[in-house]
């Protein structure tokens, strides 16, 4: 089989990954908090098996190895990674819901296990015993323990900084933290990211507010601020998204015209082979 087949499966499998990505982004667009995926692609010189081999008595031999040594490029994904841009903010009205505009994350704990995770999605909700959990039941944490509001409270306010108020009591803060390097987090269903395997999670907490110019220049400092009765949208542009998919299927034509060409020019040179 020609060297173009493996080329053009390389491609076609590597457009097929990204298609998936594609459409995963699609379905998340109305998800709250939810960061798009994205990857790059890069060509990947291999070098064919007889340059790995190196001749010891080079002197014995009269004619140099047949064929030359070569290079054949071939498709490979070069990164994959979530894109941690800020969404738009919508507003909902709801006290219990929470957008942070700026980088960080809310912290959550799996109840039983006490695993602790990340997540954008600020859509928070009461449970019977007035402890407040995200979507996935997971507890939302504050001060580094579940928040609990007090049974019959009939105003729950949090501020720019976080700090949780019920009827004029304050409660605690949120734990919203800052990762120092996103790219070490996975995703791992339910909106919630954890560290990667390998990775450490170094928190960084947020200072209250956005970054403010100082002499024309931005602080280097990380900060966030907390809007109550808002939701972060997602990231991603359906336009956007709706252009690569098309791109994707055109390219993944394009690899499958390649692979069957090579058949017909494999089967049409055997055949001539075959009646020589």
């Amino acid at each position: 089989m020609e060297d173009s087949v493996y080329s053009a499966l390389f491609g076609a499998l590597s457009q097929e990954h990204r298609l998936n990505l594609i459409a995963n982004n699609l379905a998340n667009v109305n998800t709250t908090g939810y960061k798009k995926d994205q990857v790059a692609f890069m060509d990947t010189f291999v070098p064919m098996a007889h340059d790995r081999i190196t001749d010891s008595k080079p002197y014995l031999r009269a004619d140099p190895l047949w064929p030359d040594a070569d290079l054949i490029s071939r498709v490979r994904l070069s990164e994959q990674k979530t894109d941690f841009s800020q969404g738009g903010l919508a507003l909902t009205g709801n006290p219990l819901d929470v957008a942070i505009q700026g980088e960080g994350f809310f912290k959550v704990q799996r109840p039983g296990s006490g695993e602790v995770f990340y997540t954008r999605n600020g859509s928070f909700l009461l449970d019977a015993d007035g402890y407040v959990k995200d979507g996935g039941g997971n507890y939302v944490l504050a001060g580094g323990g579940p928040l609990q509001v007090p049974q019959g409270a009939k105003t729950l306010t949090i501020d720019g900084a976080g700090q949780v108020r019920a009827d004029g009591a304050e409660l605690g803060t949120l734990d919203v933290v800052s990762v120092a390097d996103p790219g070490g987090l996975m995703k791992i269903g339910n909106n919630l990211f954890s560290a990667a395997q390998g990775a450490a999670a170094q928190e960084t907490p947020l200072t209250p507010g956005l970054p403010e110019a100082v002499e024309g220049q931005a602080t280097d400092t990380v900060r966030a601020t907390l809007y109550q009765g808002y939701l972060e949208s997602a990231n991603v542009e359906v336009v956007s998204e709706m252009v690569r998919m098309i791109e994707v299927n055109r390219t993944f034509e394009a690899y499958q015209k390649v692979m069957t060409g090579s058949q017909q020019l494999d089967q049409k040179l055997t055949s001539i082979a075959q009646r020589a």
